[in-house]
């Protein structure tokens, strides 16, 4: 996938240009909607499809105090693209500069740069420009003057909630990774890069992958059982997301994966790991030798596929 770091840089595509607009935060199903009228516009038109968002989140620029974390970083957000089949994503550099910008000016130079803009998709209730300006009635004006398409997509409506990152978020926060996934459209994983750590997993015997995320929502402090891709192939995994209080004081939360029937070198590689099930709550442990036996605990249960409701082996039943 083409990554475009100006508006300007539209001028190299083959036009017309569809774009699908917006912050896309999670890329869920009813981003992908959006997405969808922009891609079958092309389709049609014999053009291209871009996707334009914007880098970083307008919040972390605008209320860098109370911004929300992301349910995909930027790099994430590129990989989901690609596996969706985006041959383009213009990615717009936004500073306090870029909010002051008048909604008509921020057209304008879309309409300037396609050669030519074929159509502009967004949610219906999306509003963008200096103030919140603009809307889907002046995108709807504006393309009539210059002659391109606008599709207003309403929202999208699941288990009559309105599919939202926000709601999305809450979800991931409590652990309910089932309702997560239902709005995402996929089960919810984290990116990021694997980095060096203190190695105390490795003195254990349990080698684990330290994933610096990006600032991307996780869910509550935990032991879990995960899939973490190596190489394209979804491999099992325990990961501890915690303080690591046993041998830590007031650490900040980390996320560490380790491999049971893998080993190599992943330092720098990125990694994208996706929560399966909670295992239990982070626990302090009275030494290494009892962090140890319930590591081990910890990795077969991972691997151990969950009861079915109702059955035997189902504990809860």
């Amino acid at each position: 996938m083409q990554v475009l770091r100006s508006i300007e840089a539209l001028s190299t595509l083959p036009g017309p240009l569809a774009l699908a607009v917006g912050v896309f935060d999670g890329l869920h199903l009813g981003h992908q909607e959006v997405i969808r009228a922009a891609q079958e516009h092309a389709t049609q038109h014999h053009g291209t499809a871009v996707v334009v968002t914007f880098d970083p989140h307008p919040a972390q620029v605008l209320r860098p105090g109370s911004a929300p974390k992301l349910l995909c970083g930027p790099r994430h957000q590129q990989l989901i693209l690609s596996q969706l089949g985006i041959p383009c994503l213009l990615a717009c550099p936004f500073t306090p500069e870029t909010a002051k910008t008048p909604a008509r000016d921020f057209i304008g130079r879309l309409v300037a740069s396609a050669k030519p803009l074929g159509c502009i998709s967004v949610g219906y209730t999306w509003s963008f420009g200096h103030r919140r300006e603009g809307n889907i009635h002046l995108l709807m004006e504006l393309g009539q003057q210059h002659d391109f398409a606008v599709y207003g997509v309403p929202p999208l409506k699941i288990d009559s909630e309105v599919v939202s990152s926000t709601l999305i978020r809450e979800a991931v926060s409590k652990g309910d990774f089932a309702k997560a996934a239902r709005f995402l459209g996929r089960e919810h994983s984290v990116f990021g890069t694997v980095v060096e750590g203190q190695r105390l997993g490795r003195q254990l015997g349990f080698p684990t992958a330290n994933v610096a995320v990006e600032s991307e929502q996780l869910p509550p402090l935990g032991v879990y059982a995960v899939q973490a891709r190596i190489g394209g192939e979804w491999r099992p995994a325990v990961a501890n997301l915690g303080r690591r209080p046993t041998v830590a004081e007031n650490a900040d939360p980390t996320l560490e994966v380790h491999f049971p029937d893998w080993s190599g070198d992943l330092y720098g590689q990125e990694l994208e790991v996706r929560f399966t099930r909670l295992l239990r709550p982070e626990m302090k442990f009275s030494g290494l030798e009892e962090l140890k036996a319930q590591i081990q605990r910890d990795i077969k249960a991972a691997l151990t596929p969950p009861a079915a409701p109702g059955s035997p082996h189902d504990t809860h039943a």
